[in-house]
């Protein structure tokens, strides 16, 4: 039986969130801040993501090396994340460490202090990492798509940000930005491992009930999905393939069916798309199928890298295999494999302490409240072939998906033609 999660709410609204795993010997925690990406006006772009590498770069009594060396000490492992929506500090210790663990968290998280000098020295490391995606056309594609689907909203936005607004923010800048969201209404404090929900909340709530919460709600606006084709020329040996069709936002009833549908499409080996152009035709090495879900919205991708001879076959097996779903043709077998694999993933990472704190944060963050570990199994047994079919139907429009490719494409002209001819 999953045992629900414990919260604390503190009288500034800081919420506090523990998942006791008595069987293990670590802790993971994470601080979440509920601001990512899409909160950033055009000029702020990758603001967010600069915060998540300052915070640890030095604080009032700790420098970069100081928290480096803390954290090695003990064995630790620290990371930060920045997504669309959140960002997440978060790190794993033994159990016996974790008041240092709290003590070094909340110290970069608090009293972090964004001097020009680190602020400087940070600044080439992130176009590095920018950089980086661009040479990687796997995951520049990725970028790609995003910003042809979603078009100015800021969910089209790079979670980078651009080379021009990294050589231009500042201090002030930072701090201003880090004031304005980085408040108590928008924390969740989140822990999951061999803890104590009241031990934990004693170490917790002296340090961040002090912070005054100003209250400032989130203005999020609902995005309009484009509908749009994108060819960006480049000389590689591959060319890669990246379709956008309509997704579904974080907290939608068909999110089971939809992740049913995803991995019978391309979520796994035996998938469709992976068997169609890997395993019969040989087209491809890497191809698959994701799901990208925010609280009002969602796309879902499917990506291919093939040679560029072979473009047109591909583009035109990845339809059919489209048409095929949306027509309902659907073997009971796929889909009881599909809801092992779904459910099988879900309790194998359910022994992870990480997966457990990120659950448990991730919970709180899109419904309010802990979703108890059979529902979730319940809700994905309960999922029915006309469901899929249904979804399908609806997601799987000739008329409105939006398509990028990165590579040399010889016969450009014609493979415009043919999508064209297609939708």
């Amino acid at each position: 039986m999953d045992k629900a999660a414990k919260k604390t709410v503190l009288d500034n609204g800081i919420k506090i969130l523990t998942k006791q795993m008595p069987s293990v010997h670590s802790i993971s925690m994470g601080i979440w801040v509920d601001v990512g990406t899409r909160d950033e006006n055009p000029s702020e772009n990758g603001l967010s993501h600069f915060i998540e590498h300052m915070l640890f770069k030095g604080t009032n009594t700790r420098s970069a090396f100081q928290i480096a060396k803390d954290f090695d000490a003990i064995g630790g492992h620290a990371n930060a994340f920045t997504t669309m929506e959140n960002t997440c500090y978060h790190a794993k210790v033994v159990a016996i460490h974790l008041p240092l663990l709290v003590n070094v968290l909340s110290d970069i998280f608090l009293n972090s202090n964004f001097e020009s000098k680190e602020i400087k020295n940070e600044r080439p490391v992130i176009l590095q990492e920018i950089a980086m995606i661009e040479d990687n056309p796997e995951d520049n594609i990725h970028t790609l798509i995003s910003k042809v689907y979603w078009g100015d909203h800021p969910l089209g936005q790079s979670i980078l940000g651009t080379p021009k607004n990294i050589k231009e923010f500042n201090s002030e800048l930072i701090k201003d930005f880090f004031q304005k969201f980085y408040t108590p209404n928008n924390i969740i404090i989140a822990a999951a491992g061999n803890i104590e929900h009241e031990s934990f909340v004693k170490l917790i709530a002296p340090i961040f009930d002090r912070i005054k919460n100003t209250s400032k709600k989130l203005d999020r606006k609902p995005p309009d999905a484009c509908s749009k084709i994108l060819i960006k020329n480049k000389d590689l040996e591959q060319l890669h393939i990246c379709f956008g069709f309509e997704g579904i936002p974080i907290t939608d009833p068909k999110r089971y069916s939809f992740s049913l549908l995803n991995t019978i499409l391309g979520g796994n080996m035996s998938s469709r798309l992976f068997q169609e152009l890997r395993e019969k035709k040989g087209l491809a090495y890497s191809v698959y199928s994701f799901l990208s879900s925010n609280t009002d919205s969602g796309m879902f991708g499917i990506y291919a890298g093939v040679d560029p001879k072979k473009a047109k076959q591909t583009i035109e097996i990845i339809l059919t295999e489209l048409s095929t779903l949306k027509k309902g043709i659907i073997d009971i077998s796929e889909i009881d494999n599909a809801k092992e694999c779904t459910k099988a993933n879900i309790l194998l990472s359910s022994d992870s302490t990480d997966c457990q704190m990120f659950r448990i944060a991730q919970n709180e963050l899109n419904f309010g409240r802990h979703i108890q570990l059979e529902d979730v199994l319940n809700n994905i047994d309960s999922v029915t072939k006309d469901e899929i079919c249904e979804l399908a139907e609806h997601v799987f429009k000739k008329e409105l998906f939006a398509l990028t490719m990165i590579g040399k494409i010889p016969d450009r002209k014609n493979i415009e033609q043919f999508i064209k001819y297609s939708r």
